[in-house]
């Protein structure tokens, strides 16, 4: 009887010379010279059922003399009581020995063990042969000199020549997304659209000075290029405005809000030149020594101002876009009013026609609180255009500046939406957050950065860990306890603490008292609605890293119920991956390539080995942890380690790159930063073991790190 099997087709490269013998011989024997022609077969052909199972017996005994014959781990298994087996030594194997594609069983030595035959390779192989369906195809080594490799071409598989579509991704983490146009993480100068146009559009005392310069600052520290291009400072150019050669400032050390290049701020006790005027300016009389830049100025029905506003604008926007395109940055906020659609469309069109890539994100500033309006309204009558006049005249000019804005002001909204453009709106500094249509990772990073934005008063206090065996020995990283001094260093530091946390109530109750208008000459710290909150009633967090130097360091402030203690890896050591528990000699002596390379750049350097980090690292993972800073309104006291106090320090200070590395940060510092509406008030404190207290340090300014310190 005969029973039709359907195979599939092969295409492997061994059907020539693979068993295909499925013909009707009784014996299956193997005709190589028939096999081309076997190959020109139908796939269904006629089969023997008794030649099945007989060829499944085969199959069988094969395994079973491959498995004592070549794989003899293990002595051969006795055989089989089962009728149904077939033994290696059958007698139908034993008549037909031509029909096994390997050799016969290997005789038994004395010791009658099997000896070993062919490479179990070759066993594998023919095996192969015997079965239905080919293995998959094998590489081959040859000797045979190989071909040269031709290297790939750059092309364009797609059907726009060159290409116009801007990449597939905006993001850029500088120390976390590397490639071989951007080595360090940054925006490669090519990624046109990751870079971004912050817009600001807002009337006059609505924040926006402030808000661009924290953006500035946080995208600085994360080592994202950007500027500011204030629109405003280069009215005053143009108009020659003139400040006082003594601003009756109350000084801030090191205040974030730095001198009105524009203003023309005298430098070294000598006026800066005066710059060229802009066009516009060339027909004016030397009798005209300064324009009017009184609320008439501002009058949208006064055409000349308005062209001299529209005019130095347009150029502003001109710089920034230079910036972007012809100077490797990533960042540009273009500070003004933008207060009408017709202007922001005018900025669009105008940025779209020097490079359709580049992101535009509009930000606008809203203030709904009268208190807080007030309080800005007062903080401007200190800026360049009211300093040294009357506090009162002042205000009614401003007043009515602010109101020729607002009588053509057209705020965010349909406009934009309709016209798929991305808007941020805050509302009275954070306090609420309206979005539309955020596109890249920059703008959805700095959407949640301003949603952490208060205005409350508040102290931030930062110190590094008192002193551990480590720090004796001079060793990195570790995980070491405290000696003696680090223990008496944290009860210093718990008295200092609690005796600064009670002076600063009663400052503020007293400011509070004190506030009055109009302001006095170098008041320039007006009382904000946030102000008015219970101070008595502000928590203070004590933030340690997972080491155990510096959660011992704050062991006594853990036992004050009046202090909440938590600890962060986050605010770990930055990991010297195989250098942990070595000495910088050591370093050197052992691995001077290492060293040469992290002294040459410590900001982008990579300690080698499991674990290891730089400082843009420490950057990235400090990220959320300066965003929840910025979002309370507690105090707060972080205990940390010399990297990480560098990093923050950067970022509060608006410190450059190459400040962050090498700031000195020693131990027994203790820095004090209490935000402001117009930046930080900044206070230094050294350790005074001998009293056991801290002693202030006026004027101080921080300094390069001796090389080699712990």
């Amino acid at each position: 009887m005969l029973q039709a099997l359907y195979f599939p087709a092969r295409s492997s490269p061994f059907a020539s010379n693979r068993s295909l013998d499925v013909g009707l011989d009784r014996d299956l024997d193997l005709d190589l010279e028939s096999a081309p022609r076997r190959l020109q077969m139908p796939s269904a052909v006629s089969f023997r059922r008794e030649d099945a199972g007989r060829r499944l017996a085969k199959q069988s005994a094969l395994a079973k003399l491959v498995m004592n014959n070549q794989l003899h781990s293990s002595p051969p298994s006795p055989p089989s009581t089962s009728p149904s087996t077939t033994s290696p030594t059958s007698p139908d194997l034993e008549q037909h020995p031509h029909q096994l594609a390997v050799l016969p069983p290997a005789a038994k030595d004395a010791a009658g063990s099997l000896a070993p035959v062919a490479s179990v390779a070759n066993a594998v192989r023919m095996m192969n042969d015997l079965t239905d369906t080919p293995p998959y195809s094998r590489s081959v080594t040859s000797t045979a000199p190989s071909s040269p490799r031709i290297p790939p071409l750059r092309q364009n598989s797609g059907s726009q020549t060159p290409r116009v579509r801007p990449h597939a991704t905006t993001l850029n983490i500088p120390g976390m997304t590397r490639s071989k146009v951007s080595p360090d993480g940054r925006i490669p100068q090519r990624d046109v659209a990751a870079k971004l146009v912050i817009v600001m559009v807002g009337l006059p005392a609505r924040g926006k000075s402030y808000i661009t310069k924290k953006l500035q600052r946080y995208l600085t520290w994360q080592q994202h290029e950007s500027r500011i291009f204030n629109v405003g400072n280069r009215r005053r150019k143009t108009a020659g405005r003139r400040v006082s050669v003594h601003p009756k400032l109350a000084p801030e050390h090191y205040s974030l809000d730095p001198p009105v290049q524009a203003a023309e701020i005298l430098l070294n006790g000598a006026p800066a030149p005066r710059e060229e005027p802009t066009e516009l300016d060339l027909n004016r009389t030397d009798s005209q020594q300064e324009a009017d830049q009184s609320a008439q100025f501002f009058d949208p029905k006064n055409e000349k101002a308005a062209a001299l506003r529209e005019q130095v604008a347009m150029e502003t926007l001109d710089e920034l876009l230079d910036y972007l395109l012809n100077q490797g940055g990533a960042v540009g906020i273009l500070d003004a009013t933008n207060s009408t659609i017709k202007r922001r469309q005018h900025i669009v069109d105008h940025i779209k026609q020097r490079e359709p890539k580049l992101g535009i994100l509009f930000i606008e500033s809203i203030c709904r609180d009268p208190n807080l309006l007030e309080a800005n309204m007062r903080l401007k009558l200190s800026g360049p255009d009211y300093r040294d006049k009357d506090p009162v005249k002042s205000l009614e000019d401003f007043k009515a500046r602010v109101e020729a804005y607002a009588s053509a002001y057209e705020p965010l909204g349909d406009y934009e939406e309709e016209h798929d453009m991305q808007y941020i709106q805050m509302i009275d500094v954070g306090r609420k957050l309206i979005q539309h249509r955020l596109k890249g990772f920059l703008s959805g990073g700095l959407s949640t950065y301003l949603s952490s934005f208060n205005l409350a008063p508040r102290q931030i206090w930062i110190t590094r860990h008192g002193q551990s065996v480590d720090n004796e020995l001079g060793r990195l990283g570790g995980d070491s306890p405290l000696t003696e001094r680090g223990h008496c260093y944290a009860q210093a530091l718990h008295r200092f603490i609690t005796h600064k946390r009670k002076e600063w109530i009663m400052e503020q109750k007293s400011k509070l008292a004190q506030a009055s208008f109009p302001p006095l000459p170098g008041d320039n710290t007006p009382p904000y609605p946030d102000m008015y909150s219970d101070l008595d009633e502000k928590n203070f967090c004590v933030w340690t890293s997972m080491l155990r130097r510096s959660v011992e360091t704050a062991e006594y402030f853990d036992v004050d119920d009046d202090y909440d203690v938590k600890n962060w890896e986050m605010l770990n050591e930055l990991n010297s991956g195989e250098f942990e528990g070595m000495t910088y000699e050591e370093i050197k002596k052992k691995f001077p390539e290492e060293f040469a390379k992290r002294a040459k750049d410590k900001l982008n350097y990579i300690y080698p080995g499991v674990g290891g980090e730089g400082y843009l690292q420490v950057i990235s993972r400090l990220r959320d942890m300066v965003r929840e800073i910025e979002r309370i309104t507690d105090h707060v006291l972080i205990i940390g380690h010399r990297s990480v106090c560098r990093v923050l320090m950067a970022y509060f200070m608006d410190l450059t790159r190459e400040d962050i590395t090498d700031m000195d940060v020693p131990l027994g510092m203790l820095y004090s930063i209490e935000p402001k509406p117009y930046g930080i008030a900044f206070h230094a404190y050294r350790y005074n073991e001998g009293r056991g207290w801290f002693d202030e340090l006026p004027n101080y300014k921080p300094q390069k790190a001796t090389q080699g310190s712990v």
